[in-house]
C-alpha cells in the first residue's frame, strides 16, 4: 500500500490528491448547479415557489438516499474504482444536459407556456445525477480511508485535506457558476458545472496508478458470474443503474411519491429499530441505541433548517435583500460561498477548541454539541428576523445580515456534522451499524423534504419570477424565519435539557 511507501501530497500517499480533485470537481459540479437550481425554474421556466420548491426537494432527497445503495453495491460487487467511474460517468451526463434551456416560459393569454421537452431533458439531467452521486459520493471517501492502513498517524490530516477539496469546490462553484448562470445565461452557469465533473473523472481516470490496487473488487469473479437477465452480475449492475434514471426521472415530476417512500422507508425503520431495541438489546446496547435514535432524529430538524440556504434563502436574498456587501454586488446564487468560506476559517479553531477543551475534562459530550448545533441553526434566522426590522430606504435587508446569518449556520454544523457519523459507529450495536449508517443518511434525505415543506410556507405569487410586493414578501419570510428561529432554539433546549439522561444511557461513550 502506498501509504507506507511514498508521501507525495503535503506528506501524504499521492492517492489522496487523485481523491481530492476528484472530490473537488464532483462537489464543484454538484454545489454550482444546485445554487442555480431553484432561481433557474422560478425564473426561466415560471415554476411557482411551491413548484420549484418540490422539485429542489425531491431532487436533494433522492441525492442523499442513494448513496445508501451505491455504497452496498461497491462493497458487494464492484469495488470503489467501478463506482467512481460509473457514478462520474453518470454525473457528466447529467450537468451536460443541465446546460440545455430550451426557450423560456412566456406568459400567453394569461397562461404560462413552458417548453415540455426542455423539461423533459432538465428532469431526465437531474435523475442521471441523482444516480450518478449515489455512485461516486460514497466510494470515493471510501477510497480515502483505503490509502492508510488503521494505526497511520495521517489517517485523520488525510480526511481534514480532503474534506477541505469538498469546501473548495463548493466555495468556487457558487461563486462562479451562480455569476455565470444569473449574468451570462443558465446554460453558462450549469454548463460550467458540467465541465467541472468532465475534469473530475478524467482525473480519477488518469491517477489509477497512484491508488494501488486499494479500489478494486473484493472478488473480480463474482461480477463475471452471469445473473438471472443472463448478463454479467457487472452490466446487471450497470444495466439497473440505467433503470434507476428512469424510476427517478418520473419521480422527479411527481413529487408525492418521494414523500409517499420517505415517510414509507422512515415508519419501516423505526418499527424495525423498535423491536430490534426490544427483543435483541441487552440494557446497556438498548441505551445507546435510543440514544441514536434521538441523535439522528434531532438532524432532521438540524438539517432541516440549514438546506433553507437553497430554498427560502435565496428567495429571500433575491427578492428583500439588498446584496451588496464590501462594495461588491453578489447574485442571490453566490451567497452560498459564505458557508464554505466560514469552514475553511473555522474548522482548525473548532479542532483545536474540542482538543483544548479535551485536555482539561470539559469537553462538551455528544448530545450537548447537538444541542448547540441546533440551536445556533435556529439563532441563525433569528440574524434574518432582525434585519428584517430594519430595512432600508428601499424595503431591503442589508446583506451583512445573511453574513450572520451563514457564520451561524457553519458554526452549528461544526458542532454537529464532525460527529455525526462517529456517534453511528461508537452507539450502534455491531450487527446492525450498516443498518444505522443507511438510517443516518435516510434521515438527511428526509430532513430534505422537511425543509421543503418548511420554505413552502412562504411561498408566494411572483410575476416573471420576481415579486410585486416587496414589503408583504418581507413579512411573508419574516414569519416563516420567526418560526424557525423558535424551532431551532427550542429543539435545541430540549436536546440540553435531556442530555444528562442521554449521557447515562450512553453508557461510557462520550
Amino acid at each position: 500500500m502506498e501509504a507506507t511507501t511514498s508521501a507525495g501530497f503535503f506528506g501524504h500517499p499521492r492517492g489522496l490528491f487523485v481523491c481530492f480533485a476528484t472530490e473537488l470537481w464532483e462537489r464543484f459540479s454538484f454545489y454550482g448547479m444546485k445554487a442555480l437550481l431553484l432561481l433557474y425554474l422560478t425564473k426561466y421556466h415560471l415554476f411557482s415557489d411551491a413548484n420549484g420548491l418540490e422539485v429542489l426537494g425531491s431532487y436533494a432527497a433522492l441525492v442523499y438516499a442513494m448513496p445508501v445503495i451505491g455504497g452496498l453495491l461497491a462493497d458487494r460487487y464492484l469495488g470503489m474504482r467501478k463506482a467512481v467511474i460509473c457514478g462520474g460517468i453518470f454525473l457528466t451526463l447529467g450537468h451536460l444536459g443541465m446546460a440545455f434551456e430550451g426557450e423560456q416560459a412566456r406568459y400567453t393569454g394569461g397562461d404560462i407556456v413552458r417548453d415540455e421537452r426542455a423539461l423533459q431533458v432538465f428532469y431526465f439531467s437531474l435523475a442521471l445525477i441523482v444516480i450518478g452521486v449515489g455512485f461516486l459520493k460514497p466510494n470515493i471517501s471510501t477510497i480515502v480511508g483505503r490509502l492508510y492502513t488503521p494505526e497511520d498517524p495521517r489517517r485523520d490530516s488525510g480526511f481534514t485535506l480532503f474534506y477541505m477539496g469538498i469546501n473548495l469546490g463548493a466555495f468556487a462553484a457558487t461563486l462562479l457558476c451562480g455569476y455565470l448562470g444569473e449574468t451570462w445565461g443558465w446554460h453558462y452557469g450549469f454548463g460550467a458545472a458540467g465541465v467541472g465533473m468532465l475534469l473530475g473523472l478524467a482525473t480519477f481516470i488518469h491517477g489509477q496508478k497512484h491508488l494501488h490496487g486499494v479500489a478494486e473488487p473484493r472478488d473480480p469473479g463474482l461480477l463475471k458470474e452471469t445473473s438471472v437477465l443472463g448478463l454479467s452480475k457487472e452490466w446487471t449492475i450497470y444495466l439497473g443503474a440505467v433503470l434507476a434514471v428512469g424510476v427517478a426521472w418520473q419521480m422527479l415530476q411527481f413529487h408525492g411519491a418521494v414523500g409517499f417512500t420517505l415517510n414509507a422507508l422512515a415508519l419501516i425503520v423505526l418499527v424495525g429499530l423498535a423491536w430490534f431495541i426490544t427483543v435483541k438489546c441487552n440494557a446497556v446496547e438498548r441505551g445507546r441505541m435510543i440514544v441514536l435514535i434521538v441523535l439522528t432524529m434531532s438532524t432532521v430538524v438540524f438539517w432541516a433548517l440549514f438546506e433553507q440556504a437553497g430554498g427560502s434563502m435565496t428567495l429571500f436574498a433575491d427578492r428583500v435583500m439588498d446584496r451588496r456587501i464590501l462594495g461588491i454586488e453578489f447574485n442571490a446564487s453566490q451567497l452560498g460561498f459564505l458557508n464554505p468560506l466560514f469552514i475553511f476559517t473555522l474548522a482548525p479553531l473548532f479542532a483545536w477548541l474540542w482538543t483544548a477543551l479535551a485536555r482539561r475534562g470539559l469537553e462538551p459530550g455528544t448530545p450537548i454539541k447537538f444541542a448547540l448545533g441546533i440551536a445556533q441553526a435556529g439563532l441563525g434566522f433569528g440574524a434574518l428576523v432582525l434585519g428584517a426590522s430594519m430595512p432600508n430606504e428601499a424595503g431591503l435587508v442589508a446583506g451583512y445580515w445573511m453574513i450572520l446569518a451563514y457564520l451561524l449556520h457553519t458554526t452549528g454544523e461544526l458542532c454537529l456534522s464532525p460527529v455525526g457519523l462517529s456517534a453511528v459507529t461508537k452507539l450502534s450495536v455491531p450487527s446492525v451499524v450498516g443498518v444505522m449508517m443507511g438510517a443516518w443518511f435516510l434521515a438527511t434525505a428526509y430532513s430534505e423534504f422537511v425543509a421543503v415543506q418548511l420554505a413552502k410556507l412562504a411561498a408566494m405569487e411572483t410575476v416573471d419570477g420576481g415579486v410585486t410586493d416587496v414589503a408583504a414578501a418581507l413579512a411573508s419570510y419574516t414569519e416563516l424565519f420567526t418560526n424557525l428561529l423558535f424551532t431551532g432554539v427550542a429543539v435545541g433546549v430540549v436536546l440540553l435539557v435531556i442530555s444528562p439522561v442521554l449521557k447515562k444511557l450512553m453508557h461510557g461513550i462520550h
